[in-house]
């Protein structure tokens, strides 16, 4: 399981000009059964996401795409995390 930190950089005023291209990133990412949990870091300071059924690799791979990466709107920071204990609903999480 991973966590993604997307913090704004000082390319955060160009957020307009690439919303779209980062919100069919997001929609690619839960189609693909990746992203489970997308949302804003508060206050403001970016998003945060939470990804499963995938590698490392394959995640980096995918956090280069987006638009807001490529284009220096925001850093990306991968944080994976072995689940140890977790509520029912969420036990495919320990896979």
């Amino acid at each position: 399981m991973f966590v993604v930190l997307l913090r704004f950089s000082d390319g955060k005023p160009k957020a307009p000009d690439f919303m779209q291209g980062h919100n069919d990133w997001i929609k690619r990412g839960f189609d693909d059964g990746v992203f489970l949990v997308v949302g804003s870091l508060q206050p403001n300071a970016g998003g945060a996401i939470v990804a499963s059924n995938t590698t490392r690799s394959e995640l980096e791979s995918r956090v280069s795409g987006d638009p807001f990466v490529m284009e220096d709107v925001v850093t990306a920071e991968i944080l994976e995390i072995t689940p140890a204990k977790a509520v029912p609903r969420m036990s495919f999480l320990l896979g």
